[in-house]
């Protein structure tokens, strides 16, 4: 009888009280986990759909690009178009990595666990989907905001490698003997055996990141990833490594070299603090993980990179930058 008065009691409480008791406690993450999702099955079910509508605006057809459209009927709680060129019907998430996933309903609160880094089976258990399905959405979600690249890095910009070990994690067919996580490689130093992940970071913070393949950094390399991200009038602060010189002389770009060997960590404004800092920061989170495939290294350090901006703290911030990223300012 007593549990049963104190439900009933707690159900005659004003919203205000019950706010105002809720906001005196010491809430865990996990509890305040719990209070944005109950938040969020309360708003409307068709809230998702809604804000991809929203986001999208007018679509042109994704298949031959045309803005000649119509209105062509509903389905799956989206607006569905029709194409006046070539006859063929979309919606606003034809030809994005988020075509054809159901339970919309559970994507935002999925993206608040993609927000506090949850692992695959937290996630799971928090949206009440399968870890197969998390595993998908996790790297579909990914992919679609790595799409919304940062502005060009203007000023003086700093750029630098980091390696983890290559991981041919869930892999059915390995191209090497296997080994126990946490292993290491046959043979010392950097060699095929590391993906490198290189960094460029301007003063302002803006950062791009990618997935420069196996081994050492050439020129070559270089080139392909950062003359397109770089201004033209950018100082390009490095460490010693040949390549960034070759690099710098190849794309006409001036260029500042730190020798690190000899124990040198810079001069003045001339340093590599912000982008080794970002390499640390990256390198602790990757550890929840437990090992990262080095297929999907992209789709994690593009993950930190988002974190890291501290841009995007919402679920809805980040499925603007999924569904809409043409439409970021840059």
């Amino acid at each position: 009888m007593g549990g049963m008065e104190a439900q009933f009691d707690i159900l005659t409480l004003d919203f205000r009280m019950l706010f105002g008791a809720l906001a005196q406690l010491p809430l865990s993450p996990d509890e305040v986990a719990c209070v944005r999702e109950w938040l969020a099955a309360m708003e409307a079910p068709g809230r998702c759909c809604q804000l991809i509508e929203q986001m999208k605006g007018r679509s042109s057809c994704p298949h031959c690009g045309n803005e000649r459209c119509y209105r062509c009927g509903h389905a799956d709680g989206l607006q569905r178009y029709r194409c006046l060129v070539c006859g063929r019907s979309f919606n606003a998430l034809t030809g994005t990595p988020l075509a054809r996933l159901r339970h919309r309903d559970k994507w935002l609160p999925y993206l608040e666990c993609l927000i506090d880094s949850r692992t695959l089976r937290a996630s799971a258990e928090r949206v009440a989907v399968a870890k197969s399905t998390s595993f998908r959405w996790r790297h579909r979600f990914l992919s679609a905001v790595r799409r919304d690249q940062p502005p060009k890095l203007q000023g003086i910009v700093e750029a630098d490698e980091t390696y983890v070990l290559e991981s041919q994690k869930g892999s059915r067919h390995l191209d090497r003997p296997p080994r126990r996580r946490g292993g290491r490689a046959t043979r010392r130093g950097v060699n095929d055996q590391h993906d490198c992940i290189l960094v460029a970071r301007d003063r302002g913070k803006t950062t791009h990141e990618f997935h420069a393949g196996r081994g050492q950094s050439t020129a070559a390399r270089l080139l392909r990833y950062l003359k397109s991200v770089l201004a033209k009038d950018a100082l390009l602060v490095s460490d010693g490594a040949q390549a960034f010189a070759s690099f710098a002389r190849q794309a006409s770009i001036s260029h500042e070299a730190i020798n690190v060997r000899s124990g040198e960590h810079g001069h003045g404004a001339i340093h590599l603090n912000g982008v080794n800092g970002w390499h640390g920061r990256f390198k602790t989170w990757l550890r929840r993980f437990c090992g990262v495939a080095s297929r999907y290294l992209a789709n994690y350090s593009g993950w930190q990179r988002v974190l890291d901006d501290g841009k995007a703290t919402a679920a809805a911030h980040w499925l603007r930058l999924a569904v809409a990223p043409e439409q970021r300012q840059r």
